[in-house]
């Protein structure tokens, strides 16, 4: 058996245990008991959950077979508890002491993790990953932080400036028996706000014999500050609309009754507005606060506006500030997506908004509490659910078919585009010899992949080895829907290669395919195509592992060592990494064309990869013109081959070659100069450009 433990977590007198267990084949049950150290059977609730990605992690299917477990019951005292899993026989003890759970707040300690992991990754990983740790621990966060907070100068001439475009923000507030300290501090925040022009709507649906009014009355001398007494308590969805009626601003700003803003977070909206002055969404970075307010944590430094990352995860989340225009055509908040409310509303908006603005600063505090999602994700199963839904019927009114599955982890979501038919893809694979790994490259195509409409056009780059000629024959026999085309180029010229097989393919869709490259699922291809297919679609890339099963692609940054380069190189490819953007399906400025699904209307309309750049950087720059083209590049993780990186080609170790590099490289800088000096939109000026892990910038050095 395999099995992992993603959350042991204590509350009162219950004890839940969430995870994943599965035996040696996918139809294999293991079944789950509960012991006391004396053996007798503990009555426990045991509910088993679909855990997508295991199944194709392990198993690579697609199967909606469950191995994850949610188990909950009752504790006393500081016992000690077994959770019994068996399958065929064999049976596996984890043991749970209440003692310690207690003392580790629920979490496992520093040792049990690194022992977990090492048993789950292996060495080269942990190294890998204790490496990450290390740089980590030299900037921590609450010390990052400090560095870049605003002083009381800066404030002061925040509160002074005067703007050409001065709107109102209306900050809705929705209440429910908040704790008072809470609810003092985040009033505070707000009127610590260095631009004033600003009211606070709370609405109070604490229900009857509950009231904050009392709380409340201490800032009632602010004229900016309404607060409402609901007649009952009407969800959060109703309570926040309730708020919403109370609020006369230019724009809405969405606050949690226990979260806080920074004291320039509006003043920030305000310049974003006068910079953009048709601006008609603006969102911000955040990230968290323990509950004594002292405590810093988590920051999530988000992309500029990503559509595709949305639909698999809330990653806009706060601070959200929207017109009031807009929220009043769309209707406010509604009930049936409670616990996703939110994730709901920020789809409809962004449906009716043409400009979306993001600022990539930290201007949002979200607190951590008991019952909050921001502790504790799987506290809200429910919420989950809703948000599957609020995915869907987005979609369908951008008439998109999906389905959707539960992600990686709870709040992240899988969501599959239903191909709209199976049109004709030519893979296109470039080959010099090798013939050991093209044939791997085409079993692979043949056999493990279900796709079936397609035409495998091998261009055929100064071979040598009279055994490839030979291969060469064998293959075209072998695969009916495979032919060898020759390129009589000199020299090796990746761009020049895959053009003149472009020029002899007939599909309606090209895949430039590596030949030293391995398709791992089955619904590879479909999976790239279900983005591929949609309008503003222009490229689709893969997930790529090195054999280890170490990431090797999982998209591209613009200016990673100061050019371009792989996000998260080197991390296993079920390592959690920054907000799972491995794990996560979404737009990007580029992807490798090791496996890069393009529509061929797009590839031509563009002129096909830049043959001066014959080496280096010619799929990058490939990427951004078709994003001048107004065409998205998509990132899908659940697209995954294996890629044996380069083996063809050789180092760049002669003279020649390395200054073929380094024109190439000037010829890049040139051409893309704009987004080198502005940034990568897809990523963050607050993270490091030195290492692929995502990083915090490192202060002194960058």
């Amino acid at each position: 058996m395999q099995y992992n433990i993603d959350v042991v977590r204590l509350r009162e007198d219950t004890l839940t245990v969430a995870g994943w267990a599965v035996g040696e084949s996918i139809e294999d049950d293991v079944k789950f008991e509960v012991k006391d150290s004396s053996g007798e059977v503990i009555p426990a609730d045991i509910v088993m959950m679909n855990r997508f990605d295991i199944t194709r992690e392990i198993f690579h299917s697609n199967s909606d077979k469950m191995f994850g477990f949610d188990i909950r019951f009752k504790v006393s005292d500081d016992r000690v508890y077994y959770l019994c899993m068996s399958c065929k026989g064999k049976e596996i003890k984890e043991k749970l002491s209440i003692k310690k759970i207690k003392k580790q707040g629920g979490k496992k300690s520093i040792l049990d993790k690194s022992l977990q992991y090492f048993k789950s990754y292996g060495l080269k990983s942990f190294v890998t990953k204790v490496g990450t740790k290390l740089k980590e621990r030299k900037l921590p966060y609450d010390e990052w932080r400090l560095r870049v907070i605003l002083d009381e100068e800066a404030l002061k001439a925040q509160r002074n400036h005067k703007f050409d475009i001065s709107p109102k923000f209306s900050i809705v507030v929705p209440l429910y028996r908040t704790d008072e300290v809470f609810l003092n501090e985040m009033i505070a925040s707000v009127q610590a706000q260095t631009y004033e022009n600003w009211e606070l709507c709370l609405a109070d649906g604490s229900g009857s014999g509950y009231t904050l009014e009392k709380a409340v009355e201490q800032f009632v001398k602010d004229d900016r500050i309404k607060y409402k007494q609901l007649d009952d308590n009407f969800g959060i969805a109703g309570n926040t609309n309730a708020a919403l009626d109370m609020a006369a601003g230019d724009y809405v700003v969405l606050l949690d009754h226990d979260d806080l803003l920074s004291p320039d977070a509006l003043y920030e909206c305000v310049a974003a507005v006068n910079k953009n002055i048709d601006c008609d969404i603006i969102y911000s970075d955040e990230d968290k606060i323990d509950q004594t307010g002292k405590h810093y944590s988590e920051p999530h430094f988000k992309p500029d506006f990503n559509i595709d990352l949305l639909r698999n995860v809330n990653y806009i989340c706060h601070l959200f500030v929207v017109k009031r225009d807009i929220v009043n055509s769309i209707g406010g908040f509604k009930s049936e997506y409670d616990g996703a409310q939110d994730y709901d509303f920020i789809f409809r908006c962004i449906e009716n908004s043409k400009i979306i603005v993001h600022i990539p600063k930290v201007l949002y505090h979200w607190r951590i509490s008991g019952t909050s999602t921001a502790m504790d994700p799987e506290s809200k199963l429910y919420a989950f659910k809703a948000g599957a839904r609020a995915i869907e019927d987005h979609c369908t009114r951008m008439g998109l078919k999906v389905h959707v599955y539960e992600g990686m982890m709870p709040g992240y979501y899988r969501t599959v585009f239903e191909l709209n038919d199976r049109p004709p893809v030519s893979v296109i694979i470039p080959n010099k010899d090798h013939i050991q790994d093209l044939d791997k490259c085409l079993r692979s195509l043949f056999e493990v992949s279900s796709y079936e409409n397609i035409e495998v056009i091998v261009v055929e780059n100064n071979s040598t080895e009279e055994s490839t000629f030979k291969y060469y024959e064998d293959i075209v026999k072998k695969y009916d829907k495979v032919k060898v085309v020759f390129w009589e180029g000199q020299g090796f010229n990746f761009s020049a290669i895959n053009n003149f097989g472009a020029s002899k393919a007939s599909g309606e869709y090209l895949l430039l395919l590596n030949n030293d490259t391995e398709i791992i699922n089955s619904d590879c291809i479909d999976e790239l195509l279900g983005y591929g297919q949609r309008e503003d679609a222009g490229i689709v890339g893969a997930r790529l592992l090195y054999e280890d099963n170490t990431l090797q692609h999982a998209g591209v940054v613009i200016g990673f060592g100061g050019i371009a380069g792989h996000a998260f190189v080197g991390l296993h490819k079920d390592e959690k990494c920054y907000f799972l953007r491995s794990m996560c399906a979404q737009d990007l400025s580029a992807v490798t064309a090791a496996c890069m699904l393009v529509k061929k209307s797009v590839f031509d309309e563009v002129g096909g990869l830049n043959e001066e750049l014959a080496v280096a950087f010619n799929d990058i720059d490939f990427c951004l013109k078709v994003r001048e083209a107004g065409k998205l590049v998509i990132y899908n993780p659940y697209a995954q081959l294996y890629h044996y990186e380069s083996k063809s080609r050789g180092l760049e170790d002669s003279p020649e070659k390395i200054a073929r590099f380094n024109k190439e490289v000037g010829t890049f800088k040139e051409r893309w100069q704009d987004i080198l000096k502005a940034g990568d939109p897809f990523y963050n000026p607050n993270l490091t450009l030195r290492d692929t892990n995502f990083a915090l910038k490192d202060l002194d050095k960058e």
